[in-house]
């Protein structure tokens, strides 16, 4: 028997009033290296174990209805809930309708949940550096009927400022865009640098108007026992983070 399942709840102001959650590698199906709740089919585990690893995780958090999965490629493209359809790609998902579960995978990019004070809208961004450094988040923001003032955020599980290493390409992405994201970086050497993407998400949400945020404490590649990481492992498993709005 596989052991339970567990997942991390938001730990923000909202918890309550909307589901929002990431799982975590434990109480799936799946071998190693994809050991052991993999929920992505596009890495190299056995398709029939991820299925029933997606279908154990939605018995177990009772969802009132299946993830709209995306096909993610780090782009900036968000959508709403009501165009989705299978395989459709984006890496942020928007709704405002109650029980459509909002869905992104990750394994050491940023998951960023937003919800607004009311609970009647919801987002789930998937924030790679590279997306982050585009504009996802502003993107994303601006569905959102409320203003950001009143929108807060949660920022799930990603690599932590001590293990992501990057090159002097990602330093000048973000540089050029916002000269303060430098304080995110700290140098290495002459041609690199660990970046804090944690820091950088909490910039743009700040600078976009959003002051509520909660989250940010983890580290995907420290916690091997925890979550998987493509930065540590290469060949590798996918999580899950999900927010949707509850039926009353």
């Amino acid at each position: 028997m596989p052991e339970p399942i567990s997942c991390i709840q938001a730990n923000w102001p909202l918890a309550g009033s909307v589901s929002a959650i990431t799982s975590t590698r434990k109480g799936g199906l799946s071998h190693s290296p994809y050991d052991s709740l993999n929920i992505a089919f596009h890495v190299d585990d056995e398709t029939e174990l991820v299925q029933q690893n997606r279908q154990r995780l939605i018995t177990h958090l009772s969802l009132p209805t299946p993830p709209l999965w995306l096909n993610q490629t780090h782009s900036t493209i968000v959508i709403d809930a009501k165009d989705w359809q299978d395989g459709i790609e984006a890496d942020a998902i928007y709704t405002n309708q109650v029980d459509q579960v909002c869905a992104v995978m990750t394994a050491d990019c940023l998951p960023v949940l937003l919800c607004n004070r009311s609970c009647t809208e919801v987002a789930a961004i998937h924030a790679g550096w590279r997306g982050l450094a585009d504009g996802i988040i502003e993107k994303t923001v601006r569905c959102f009927t409320d203003p950001p003032e009143e929108i807060f955020a949660w920022l799930g599980p990603a690599i932590g400022p001590e293990k992501f290493e990057v090159g002097q390409d990602v330093f000048d992405h973000f540089y050029a865009h916002d000269h303060q994201a430098s304080s995110a970086f700290t140098s290495t050497d002459d041609k690199h640098f660990l970046a804090d993407i944690y820091a950088l998400a909490k910039q743009r949400l700040i600078t976009v108007g959003i002051q509520q945020i909660s989250g940010g404490q983890y580290c995907t590649v420290s916690d091997r026992e925890r979550f998987f990481s493509f930065r540590r492992d290469g060949e590798t498993g996918r999580m899950v983070s999900l927010i949707w709005i509850p039926s009353k």
